[in-house]
């Protein structure tokens, strides 16, 4: 099972992952309130701003301070966009 860093020492399991969006639509500040309603939210910020949502297969929605494209970087085995710019 291959995991990813959603931040601060975070991980998710990466087959369980279904999207990674950003936080700013309302439809998705609707599901993060339903889910957190219905207690399916796990908050990984550690009281920075949510910068993505992840949705799971399990219907858990996990909030992090980690940019989408960040973790869609790291999701697809590549390096992320800082880490490219410290190589050149």
């Amino acid at each position: 099972m291959k995991f990813i860093n959603i931040g601060y020492g975070n991980v998710v399991a990466s087959d369980r992952v279904i999207t990674i969006v950003s936080p700013d639509s309302a439809p998705i500040k609707r599901l993060v309130q339903d889910a957190r309603d219905a207690g399916r939210v796990i908050d990984v910020t550690c009281g920075r701003r949510t910068r993505s949502v992840i949705i799971t297969d399990s219907e858990h929605v996990i909030l992090s301070s980690t940019q989408p494209e960040t973790i869609s970087w790291r999701l697809n085995g590549k390096q992320s966009d800082e880490e490219e710019e410290d190589d050149e």
